[in-house]
């Protein structure tokens, strides 16, 4: 069935020109003048995507996109915003609104049709599967100590199993409020966990926690932190336990950013987990933290999980050593992670994690690397008829080191 795109922008000779360029492709095309006019036209066009242009006279492209997400019928729809004005604090206010992407002019056609291909490709849903068939994963990011990085290692390993198997990968925000695994994929916050909060625990089944899912491009489905902080506290161990468990159903794996404490919802997502991967800096209280914890899961009789020891250099000189850190923790570490501050950061900023964007670089080698340690036995002794490039480096790697 051809897409509709309804394309609202106050200056005639972007309106022809976009218009023209979607035609050609195929598809369907309606116009609107302003936002207003957008807000009608929603009723009787019934459009799959809408491109809207930040400065419009009376009603401008924030207004109008805070009207779509307000009104249930449409609160869904995919919103490309397209302005002139390409300023952080103009990317952000989009994003806060609920615009799924953000394209600063000029642009060429070229890199439009690539966004606007992002949101109506056809797309495949995760499907139910048993997880013992399978030989799945869920695997808890976690650390008692803030500013460990990890987030970013949550969100890479999500992206690095995605990209290693070709496969729908869960990453779930446990953050009480103001989580950033959304903002890290550039994903708008049009939902989150508290939406679930809205319903009675017996109401909410598979199609209701896939209903408040981020679908990202490379097959990554977030269920994000709340936004407002009186929402953060209203998500219970019960809601926490039962969407977990509709997680492991539905995704082969679930990666879980575990906040820095071990409140019930923590101590939940932990007793769910497989792996715990236990993220270390390399300095006294970060290794004062990781050894309290592990005390812990040691009187919650853990003896069943599989530990995962990451050193993450979140600064860039006179830290501890390896040695001194696995001496204090009496635990060997799995995996350094190097001082990467600018690939980090312009990951942030960009909303595209290194994994993805710089797989040939030093630092998604190691996530792509972790990614395939973590992955279940079964995958990983299993040959794919059409190997991923990741996949393919990974093995060329090992060739190497051999």
């Amino acid at each position: 069935m051809t897409k509709k795109i309804l394309v609202v922008d106050d200056e005639p000779i972007t309106r022809k020109m976009v218009s023209s360029l979607l035609e050609r492709k195929q598809f369907t095309v309606g116009i609107a003048e302003n936002g207003k006019d957008c807000l009608e036209k929603l009723i009787e066009f019934k459009p799959d995507l809408v491109l809207l242009d930040v400065m419009m006279p009376e009603m401008d492209g924030y207004e109008t996109c805070r009207a779509i997400r307000s009104n249930p019928d449409t609160a869904s729809l995919p919103v490309i915003m397209l302005t002139a004005l390409d300023t952080v604090e103009q990317k952000i206010k989009g994003f806060e609104v609920g615009a799924d992407d953000y394209l600063p002019k000029p642009y060429n056609m070229d890199e439009l049709l690539a966004h606007i291909n992002v949101f109506l490709r056809e797309d495949q849903p995760p499907e139910d599967i048993n997880k013992e068939d399978i030989g799945s994963k869920t695997i808890a990011v976690f650390s008692l100590r803030g500013g460990s990085g990890v987030t970013s290692i949550s969100v890479n390993l999500a992206a690095g199993l995605a990209e290693l198997w070709n496969i729908n990968v869960a990453l779930v925000d446990m953050v009480p409020v103001a989580g950033q695994t959304a903002l890290f994929l550039n994903q708008t916050l049009k939902a989150s966990r508290s939406d679930l909060v809205k319903k009675e625990i017996e109401d909410i089944d598979d199609q209701t926690v896939k209903s408040v899912l981020l679908k990202h491009p490379n097959r990554i489905y977030t269920l994000a932190s709340p936004s407002k902080p009186e929402e953060g506290g209203l998500i219970t161990p019960e809601i926490t336990q039962k969407v977990i468990e509709i997680l492991q159903h539905t995704f082969p794996y679930v990666v879980i950013d575990l906040p820095h404490d071990l409140s019930d919802n923590t101590l939940n997502c932990l007793d769910n987990a497989d792996i715990i991967v236990m993220v270390v800096q390399p300095e006294i209280a970060s290794v004062r933290a990781v050894k309290m914890a592990l005390d812990i899961f040691q009187a919650l009789n853990y003896t069943n999980k599989q530990f995962f020891y990451v050193l993450n250099w979140t600064f860039p000189r006179m830290g501890l050593s390896l040695e001194d850190i696995e001496r204090f923790t009496k635990h060997k570490i799995d995996q350094v992670i190097p001082y990467a501050s600018d690939e980090f950061i312009t990951g942030l900023n960009n909303g595209q994690p290194p994994v993805l964007t710089a797989p040939d670089k030093s630092i998604g080698q190691i996530f792509e690397s972790m990614a395939m340690t973590l992955s279940s036995e079964r995958q990983n002794n299993s040959s794919s008829p059409k190997p991923r490039s990741a996949w393919l480096r990974i093995q060329e790697q090992q060739q190497q080191k051999k």
